[in-house]
């Protein structure tokens, strides 16, 4: 019974010390409310005294500035501009006359000049005489150098190329081989011509891929005709075409070979 009775009076002493703390915790949150408003105040009164208060502001002083030049003033005369007036007349230009003329009467014939019958009458288109025309035959259109033809001709075994540029290539190729095979180089020898020897050939493709018209250059008339002979052996091509007409080509080959001693 005495232990029932220690330990309620311990739960009452413990309820009031438990009490005494909620009380002042209330009065702190009330002080610190108050304290919060009495700082609100005083920061209110300084900002107000902080914009009361005069800053004096120093203003920077310059050195004087030098003098302005007087300014200069020209007289300008004030003209007056001078009003047309139109009282007064017109002087008109008397047109000049002649001084000597003869007067005709009406009556009086003039001559005029009338053609006759018997005058001979002059044509200036006189019929002309079908033996007097002279025809003159228009020449074919020029042909074109090799280099600038625009479809090359078409060398045998070339077909197959279908750019321009590897036909050109395959007809020079072609028409070296021609020459190294058929040329006779002994004939220089023969003729006591020793050396590096050039022969300068050109010749013509014509409209229907023959060659024609064949021209050589040679140190000796001998290889002139041998190197005629051989450009003849050039087979007939397909014919180059220029502005997609068929046209003749001007194509230059040189032959150059050695002859030792």
């Amino acid at each position: 019974m005495n232990t029932s009775k220690k330990s309620r009076e311990l739960i009452r002493q413990n309820e009031q010390i438990a009490k005494k703390p909620q009380k002042h915790d209330a009065n702190l949150q009330k002080n610190s409310t108050l304290y919060f408003q009495i700082g609100l105040i005083v920061c209110l009164l300084f900002t107000y005294g902080l914009f009361e208060m005069n800053f004096e502001s120093t203003i920077p002083k310059y050195a004087d500035l030098p003098p302005l030049d007087e300014p200069e003033y020209v007289d300008v005369p004030i003209i007056k501009p001078i009003e047309p007036t139109f009282e007064e007349p017109i002087e008109q230009k008397k047109s000049k006359q002649p001084k000597d003329y003869d007067v005709v009467p009406d009556d009086v014939e003039l001559n005029p000049v009338l053609p006759t019958i018997d005058d001979p009458v002059i044509d200036d288109n006189p019929p002309i005489n079908p033996d007097d025309i002279v025809v003159i035959e228009i020449p074919d259109e020029a042909p074109v150098p090799f280099i600038s033809i625009q479809d090359a001709p078409i060398y045998p075994g070339c077909e197959k190329f279908k750019n321009n540029d590897d036909r050109k290539q395959c007809m020079s190729d072609k028409i070296s081989k021609l020459i190294l095979r058929k040329f006779d180089t002994s004939i220089a020898s023969d003729y006591g011509l020793t050396g590096r020897q050039r022969i300068s050939v050109i010749f013509e493709i014509d409209k229907t891929g023959n060659v024609t018209n064949i021209e050589s250059r040679a140190p000796h008339p001998k290889l002139d005709e041998e190197a005629k002979r051989v450009i003849s052996k050039i087979p007939q091509m397909t014919p180059g075409r220029q502005h997609d007409k068929n046209v003749g080509v001007i194509y230059t080959q040189p032959i150059i070979f050695q002859i030792e001693n």
